[in-house]
């Protein structure tokens, strides 16, 4: 049998291997700010969405600099040879097309379910989900809506409080959704910086046919906001200078239609929403948020909808929501629903 001293020698080594291990982790976190990946997890109001005033906003946007300035574009992951959706058409929601989404950030399931698993792996679960929807005619559309520009709690390099994901994850979306005939969605937490600044950084991307754009005002702070400490707005002014730069995007490139989405759970969030513009090369799609108790997302929904100016969607969150609607439930809101989206 050997003595106590002769089994301290291993018990040191794991201990010291322990803490190297430790050290080595914590380095890869600092890190994470070089490489632009997600920092912690957004802020999620913690009651029921709540209407008020329009025009109310919480603060005024102010410029600054994209969250995360890339010179060369590159080009798209699976360039297409057609400028035609999946399925065929040129026309998002033309032939009963109703879109379902997965939402989330690549590497972590701490912003929804996109992240629990790599694209080629977390298809085959979307494709699960989305299948009751196809009912009535309807065609179901798997998404994936990636948050690529993700809002932080502290100050980033560029001072916006936000950072891209790397390009190299961007790519293995869009070649796995061109694989599997699925739509990519863009999903923009610009911080303290300007929503068309930022897009402007994914227009490589965006020159896929089949990606396209969503606007998180949530994440969209003044010159002296946190994100996580307030719920931001914007202005439809600068949704009208995004879209109109996506549409001349979309058109100079001979491109389908592309989704353009506002995600929203206050009117106070998209100020003077009556004026967004509508585009001709753009689906917009107002999607509404918020957690709760279906009678509190019902009254969410039909305290900010626009379905005059938009098309409309509707959110579904794994854990938040108390009694999850089933899709039956979802399917029988009126006005009616044309993409949903599961966190």
């Amino acid at each position: 049998m050997s003595s106590p001293a002769d089994r301290s020698g291993p018990q040191i080594f794991l201990v010291l291997l322990a803490l190297a291990a430790f050290l080595a982790l914590v380095g890869g976190v600092s890190h994470l700010d070089d490489a632009e990946q997600p920092g912690p997890a957004p802020f999620v109001p913690q009651a029921p969405p709540f209407p008020a005033p329009q025009g109310g906003g919480l603060e005024a946007p102010g410029p600054d600099v994209p969250a995360t300035p890339e010179a060369a574009p590159a080009a798209p992951a699976a360039p297409a040879a057609t400028s035609e959706l999946p399925g065929g058409g040129q026309r998002i929601f033309a032939n009963g097309r109703f879109l379902v989404a997965y939402y989330g950030t690549a590497g972590t399931g701490a912003l929804g379910v996109l992240g629990e698993a790599p694209p080629e792996k977390i298809m085959p679960r979307l494709t699960r989900a989305a299948a009751p929807f196809a009912r009535d005619g309807r065609t179901v559309q798997p998404v994936f809506e990636l948050i690529v520009t993700v809002a932080h709690a502290s100050p980033t390099k560029t001072g916006t409080y936000s950072s891209n994901i790397p390009r190299a994850e961007v790519r293995r979306y869009i070649a796995a959704a061109h694989a599997n005939g699925a739509l990519v969605v863009l999903d923009l937490q610009p911080g303290r910086a300007d929503f068309l600044d930022v897009a402007k950084t994914w227009q490589w991307a965006l020159k896929d046919p089949w990606v396209g754009l969503a606007l998180d005002p949530e994440w969209r702070m003044g010159p002296h906001g946190v994100p996580g400490r307030r719920v931001g707005s914007v202005s439809a002014g600068e949704v009208n200078r995004v879209s109109a730069w996506l549409d001349d995007l979309t058109a100079a490139d001979g491109l389908p239609e592309k989704v353009f989405m506002l995600h929203q759970f206050r009117t106070d969030m998209v100020r003077h929403i009556d004026r967004i513009q509508d585009r001709d090369h753009l689906a917009l799609v107002q999607h509404v948020d918020g957690f709760g108790t279906p009678g509190q997302k019902l009254d969410t929904f039909h305290a900010v909808v626009r379905p005059k100016i938009f098309a409309l969607g509707f959110k579904l969150f794994y854990d938040e929501d108390v009694h999850r609607m089933r899709p039956a439930q979802v399917l029988r809101i009126r006005p009616r629903i044309s993409f949903v989206s599961f966190q």
